[in-house]
């Protein structure tokens, strides 16, 4: 006579590999996203950037949702906001 396992017991493999998953991928990376939208809400002119287009540069002017950026004396250039990528 043979006993038919526990169903719980078969999903707890699946469970761990989810938890293992959660605390090693996922949060790790909603905790940078969130990191990287404050950083993002805190710029200020004077901050020196570098964009998502590997530029450094210095913001200059704020608009909204844009950043006047100067990139050398006579280059300034209007870059929307979320193509900052870190501030230097």
């Amino acid at each position: 006579m043979q006993t038919t396992p526990n169903p719980l017991i078969n999903m707890l493999p699946i469970a761990a590999i989810f938890a293992i998953f959660y605390f090693l991928l996922i949060r790790p990376q909603q905790k940078q996203q969130k990191e990287h939208e404050a950083m993002l809400k805190n710029l200020k002119a004077g901050d020196k950037v570098l964009t998502t287009g590997g530029l450094y540069g210095t913001i200059t002017g704020l608009r909204g949702d844009d950043l006047e950026v100067q990139f050398s004396q006579t280059v300034k250039l209007t870059v929307a906001r979320s193509a900052v990528a870190r501030l230097v």
